[in-house]
C-alpha cells in the first residue's frame, strides 16, 4: 500500500549486485508511476526512467528543456511506486560541474538508485538523431568526477553515457568511444552507456575495454538494431533499457481507441483491449487501501446502538 516497502538504500545495493557482465538485466522504461508497478509485477529486473519520456509527457521534445526539479520530482514519483531499483536519465547534469553534483544529491533525495550523465553539449538532443555534438574529454570527465564527488550514498550508481560513436560511422568512431569510455571510468564512472552502437560486436568491444558494467539501449526506430537479450548477454552487456517502448505502445493504443470512438460513436469495440476495472484496482492496490481506511475510520455514531447505523470512511465506487 502507498509506496515501496524497500528503502532507496536497499534498492541501490540491489542494483550494484545485479549489474555483472553478461547478466543483461532488463529495465523497461516507465512513463508514469503506475507503469512502474506493472513492470515489477511482470517480473523485470528494474525500472528505467527516460529523459525523452519525461520531456514528451510534458509535450516537449527531448532537447534539454526539462529542469532538474521536473526530472527529480517525476522520477521520484515513479521510483517510489516499486521495490525495483530505478535508473534515471539525468541528461548532461543540468549545468556546470557543481550543478551536476547537486543533480546527484537531488536524485538521491528522490529515491533513485542511479543516474546516467552524458557527454553531449548543451542543448542536448535525442541520442539516436543526427547532428549531435559532444563536449571535449576534459569537460566530460569533470561532469563525472563532480557526480561521483557529490553523492553521499556510495551505492548510488553513477553511469557515464557517451554519444561520441555517432560522430563517425567508421572504425574511428568506435575507437573514440572505447577511448572515452576508459577515461570516464578513470574519472569515477561506475558503469558505461555507449549510445548508438551499430552492432553487437561494438557492444562487445566496449564491454571488453572497461571493467565496469555496460548498458545497451534498445530503443525502437534508432541507430541500433533491436538485439535480443541473449545476443547482448553474449556480448557481455550487464543492463538493457527499453526507454520509450511502453509510452509508444500506450500512445498507439490510445490513438486507435480514439479513432474507433470517432468512427463508431462508441468505444465498445476497443473494450477487449483495455485493462479491466479489476486489473486497474489490482495495480493501485485498491483493496489494501480500503482495508486500511475501513480499519482506521469505521466508528460507531454516538447515541446509536451497536447494531444501528454506522459511518465509515471506507472507499466506495
Amino acid at each position: 500500500m502507498l509506496y515501496s516497502t524497500t528503502t532507496p538504500q536497499a534498492k541501490r545495493a540491489t542494483l550494484r549486485e545485479m549489474l555483472v557482465p553478461g547478466a543483461a538485466r532488463q529495465f523497461p522504461g516507465a512513463f508514469n508511476p503506475l507503469s512502474a508497478r506493472l513492470i515489477e509485477q511482470k517480473g523485470f529486473d528494474g525500472v528505467y526512467i527516460s529523459g525523452a519520456v519525461l520531456a514528451n509527457d510534458l509535450g516537449l521534445p527531448d532537447i534539454g528543456l526539462t529542469t532538474l526539479t521536473e526530472v527529480a520530482t517525476r522520477a521520484g514519483q515513479i521510483a517510489r511506486m516499486t521495490d525495483l531499483p530505478a535508473l534515471v536519465d539525468a541528461d548532461t547534469g543540468f549545468g556546470e560541474p557543481m550543478n551536476v553534483a547537486r543533480t546527484v544529491q537531488e536524485l538521491e533525495n528522490a529515491g533513485l538508485a542511479g543516474c546516467h550523465i552524458e557527454d553531449q553539449i548543451n542543448p542536448k538532443r535525442c541520442g539516436h538523431l543526427d547532428g549531435k555534438a559532444v563536449v571535449d574529454t576534459e569537460t566530460a570527465l569533470k561532469r563525472i568526477k563532480a557526480a561521483a564527488d557529490g553523492r553521499r550514498d556510495e551505492n548510488f550508481l553513477i553511469m557515464a553515457r557517451t554519444d561520441i560513436r555517432a560522430l563517425d560511422a567508421g572504425p574511428a568512431g568506435l575507437a573514440a568511444a572505447v577511448e572515452r569510455a576508459k577515461a570516464l571510468v578513470d574519472a569515477g564512472a561506475d558503469a558505461i552507456f555507449p549510445e548508438a552502437m551499430a552492432s553487437v560486436e561494438e557492444f562487445a568491444a566496449i564491454c571488453e575495454a572497461v571493467d565496469v558494467p555496460v548498458l545497451a539501449n534498445m530503443t525502437e526506430f534508432g541507430k541500433s538494431d533491436l538485439f535480443t537479450r541473449s545476443e547482448l548477454a553474449d556480448a557481455g552487456v550487464a543492463m538493457i533499457i527499453y526507454p520509450v517502448t511502453l509510452l509508444r505502445i500506450a500512445l498507439g493504443a490510445a490513438e486507435r481507441a480514439l479513432d474507433t470512438l470517432t468512427a463508431d460513436g462508441t468505444q465498445d469495440a476497443a473494450v477487449p483491449d483495455m485493462a479491466t476495472r479489476a486489473r486497474l484496482y489490482d495495480l493501485v492496490d485498491y483493496e489494501a487501501y480500503n482495508r486500511f481506511d475501513t480499519g482506521v475510520f469505521n466508528f460507531q455514531v454516538p447515541g446509536t446502538s451497536a447494531s444501528g447505523p454506522t459511518t465509515t470512511g471506507g472507499m466506495h465506487g
